[in-house]
């Protein structure tokens, strides 16, 4: 199947996932604790550290008290910064928990398996390490499929998932193998430049500001190519039809308009499924537009909230 070039932009840059050229990952074993160890105590946005089953130090920092804890995951190449736009919104209602996962931020790199479900691992100890009872995850682009991944292995602590600029490709055949190689081929041949074309010329709107796309793309670039090359061949591999029977939680969405969101198409798989638009925005609307996007976030941990009390 021939994808558009509007459609391969979301597949790459929406909905990283679990693939990689090993072995599949194990099925997920569900943790309903409230946590595996007594909580370690923080003070706001100290680094913490956790470690991953298979004994990669996970970078983790926590703000704020209060239920349900909101647990921040970015996407593909980038790290736990993205979000600091909206730390302040947040801790002064609920625990608020940023991570970086494997491979990013100050996170160890000593992985060879850069699946989803290893990623989704990630975030499930951290969360075993906090004394929340109640959960609710936030991903951005690849971090939705995190979020989705972590969620089968949480269990019932998770109560509700909002993905940012992702899960639009849910509905839509996966990607052949051919096809995915030949979007790998440039990345794997020049890393630093691709990524930083590819970012520039496919994430930001026309007319955004100059410095945060320079950024960005900076930024991204300097992920390290054995880390994000088999994060983005997972994402084109994605195959909701695995994870999303698993989901049983409402799932909600703060997307741009860069790329059109089909809702009739993806609540064919995700019933339930509601997204918010804020137009005139790019990839990293949290990041362009906090004054906007803030409330609606806000907003969707309410309602997931309320709905997790009937």
């Amino acid at each position: 199947m021939h994808y558009p070039r509007p459609v391969i932009c979301a597949l790459l840059a929406l909905t990283l996932t679990a693939c990689n050229k090993g072995t599949a990952p194990p099925s997920p074993a569900t943790d309903n604790t409230a946590f595996a160890a007594p909580p370690p105590a923080h003070v706001d946005g100290t680094p913490q550290i956790a470690m991953a089953p298979d004994n990669v130090h996970i970078d983790y920092r926590v703000w704020g008290t209060g239920e349900p804890a909101i647990v921040l995951v970015h996407g593909w190449a980038c790290d736990a910064n993205y979000w600091n736009a909206q730390i302040d919104a947040l801790k002064s209602s609920y625990t608020v928990v940023a991570v970086n996962l494997a491979g990013h931020g100050a996170s160890e790199k000593n992985r060879t398996d850069w699946s989803m479900g290893n990623y989704g691992e990630d975030v499930a100890t951290v969360v075993r390490q906090l004394p929340n009872r109640q959960v609710v995850l936030v991903g951005h682009a690849m971090g939705a499929d995190v979020a989705l991944e972590a969620s089968r292995r949480i269990g019932d602590r998770v109560i509700g998932i909002i993905a940012v600029d992702s899960l639009k490709s849910i509905g839509l055949p996966a990607m052949r193998q051919q096809e995915i190689d030949r979007h790998l081929a440039p990345f794997r041949a020049d890393f630093v430049g691709q990524t930083r074309k590819y970012v520039t010329e496919s994430l930001f709107e026309k007319g955004a500001d100059p410095l945060l796309v320079q950024k960005v793309a900076y930024d991204m670039s300097l992920e390290p190519p054995q880390v994000a090359v088999p994060s983005m061949q997972a994402l084109l591999a994605m195959d909701f039809t695995t994870v999303l029977p698993d989901i049983q939680v409402p799932v909600l969405a703060i997307n741009s308009d860069l790329s059109p969101t089909d809702e009739a198409r993806i609540r064919k798989s995700l019933p339930g499924f509601k997204a918010d638009v804020l137009e005139h925005t790019g990839h990293f609307l949290m990041m362009e537009v906090p004054q906007r996007f803030n409330p609606v976030l806000l907003r969707d941990i309410d309602l997931i909230a309320k709905k997790a009390h009937r």
